[in-house]
């Protein structure tokens, strides 16, 4: 962030080449879980009575599965998405460690091998915090998505 607020880009093509492994490890299982998740909720949308309804209106293909089939198979996305922001926070601490990147999965290990235990419960509590709300995120995408939601 320094590097980039400072223009010093030969530091941050450094940073920037460095973060490459790290991110794909961290991001490939959630993708693939998210990409598998987003297939079959597609297709189960597809095979819906609406679906067949927009067609037979004469709608295109690309118009139905934009409006109708995407926006309905769009809340089981976002559960996934909450769910896998839970596996990058545990995956961040072995991915830290591996990769010998300072951050809070790092630091976590360094405080439970050092019984560090006012830095593992400050952990915790992170942890603890961002949970719900990510929770409370995931709620609030459902009702922006979906009206019925919201008139619950």
């Amino acid at each position: 962030v320094d590097a980039l607020l400072t223009g010093n880009w030969p530091v941050l093509a450094n940073a920037s080449a460095h973060l490459v492994l790290p991110a794909i490890t961290l991001g490939l299982f959630s993708t693939a879980v998210l990409l598998r998740m987003t297939r079959s909720s597609m297709l189960e949308m597809l095979g819906q009575d609406y679906v067949r309804t927009a067609k037979a209106k004469g709608l295109s293909e690309r118009l139905v599965i934009g409006r109708h089939v995407f926006k309905n198979a769009l809340p089981p996305i976002l559960t996934i998405i909450g769910i896998l922001f839970g596996s990058l926070l545990s995956g961040a601490v072995l991915t830290e460690t591996i990769f010998n990147w300072p951050g809070i999965g790092r630091y976590a290990t360094t405080s439970v091998t050092t019984l560090d235990y006012p830095a593992v419960m400050g952990v915790a509590l992170v942890a603890a915090v961002i949970y719900p709300l990510v929770n409370t995120l995931v709620d609030i995408g459902y009702s922006v998505i979906d009206p019925r939601v919201r008139a619950n």
